[in-house]
């Protein structure tokens, strides 16, 4: 009997022992964990988080047409400071300041490659006018100052952008009716100068034209941003971008050497004004 109660206590000492040792060894690997975690620097940690939540948002935006523009710089560092210099024109609602692209906020310029029909519904280049009328206008009181209100999908700084004599850029352009107030960013904000355009039948308002979002969206192809400042391209053949390759012409058609010269350079059919093939259209003329 004495030797069952020996064995008995025997065994239920073992059982102690071993259930004790399971119970350091599960706080042993828990206080390893802790030190491993707590060797890893809390910057990291949340850095990582971030730019791992950036990542899937931007992801979902970029696949949903209703959602805003994300941008991951939005989630990691502070919005940039203000941008001024003398300004390259892209087009008619983007420039280019010391290297960095601006989008103007809240409205929208027909496309470099965009046609518009003017009061006669002759076919025009309004996209290269509205960014002719843009270098104009910035020219006349330079530097352009652009303060930062958002980064768009394609990498741009989007400002609100005024002269150095305090004009307003965007409530200009809309006004001369060479851009639109685009609500679904602006939320209005150039409403009242729209309707003066269009009241007074100036810019794009004297004639027809598609929206430039509508435009966009059946050109998605062909509707990239312009690789090159029209500062680089010829200043001279913005200016003229008004002439139109329809109808087409003939020499005696034709009121000036720049405008035969404009054709030549643009049109499928302007080599025909240059029959002697020396470069030069309508002899007669230039």
């Amino acid at each position: 009997m004495a030797r069952l109660v020996g064995l008995g206590s025997a065994m239920d000492r073992s059982r102690y022992d071993n259930q004790s040792d399971q119970w350091r060894n599960r706080q042993g690997a828990q206080r390893r964990r802790a030190r491993l975690l707590a060797s890893i620097p809390k910057r990291l940690v949340f850095v990582t988080i971030a730019a791992m939540a950036a990542y899937v948002a931007q992801f979902v935006v970029q696949h949903s047409e209703g959602a805003p523009d994300l941008n991951v710089s939005h989630w990691i560092g502070r919005s940039p400071e203000p941008i001024a210099g003398v300004a390259s024109i892209i087009d008619g609602d983007t420039i280019e300041i010391h290297g960095q692209r601006i989008r103007f906020n809240g409205i929208d310029a027909p496309e470099s490659a965009q046609q518009c029909d003017d009061a006669k519904g002759f076919r025009y280049q309004c996209g290269a006018k509205a960014a002719a009328a843009l270098d104009g206008f910035l020219a006349a009181s330079r530097p352009v100052t652009c303060d930062f209100i958002d980064w768009d999908r394609y990498g741009r700084f989007v400002g609100d952008c005024r002269r150095a004599d305090g004009a307003s850029v965007a409530a200009w352009m809309v006004e001369q009716g060479q851009a639109l107030d685009w609500p679904r960013y602006s939320h209005g904000a150039y409403a009242g100068q729209q309707a003066k355009a269009e009241a007074a039948k100036v810019g794009l308002w004297a004639g027809t034209f598609q929206v430039p979002w509508d435009w966009r969206a059946g050109h998605a192809d062909g509707a990239a941003t312009s690789s090159r400042p029209l500062g680089i391209v010829s200043r001279r053949l913005v200016a003229q971008s008004s002439y139109s390759c329809e109808p087409r012409r003939t020499c005696p058609q034709i009121g000036s050497c720049d405008e035969a010269r404009w054709f030549l350079q643009n049109c499928p059919w302007g080599g025909k004004l240059d029959r002697d093939k020396d470069g030069i259209p309508c002899e007669s003329l230039c």
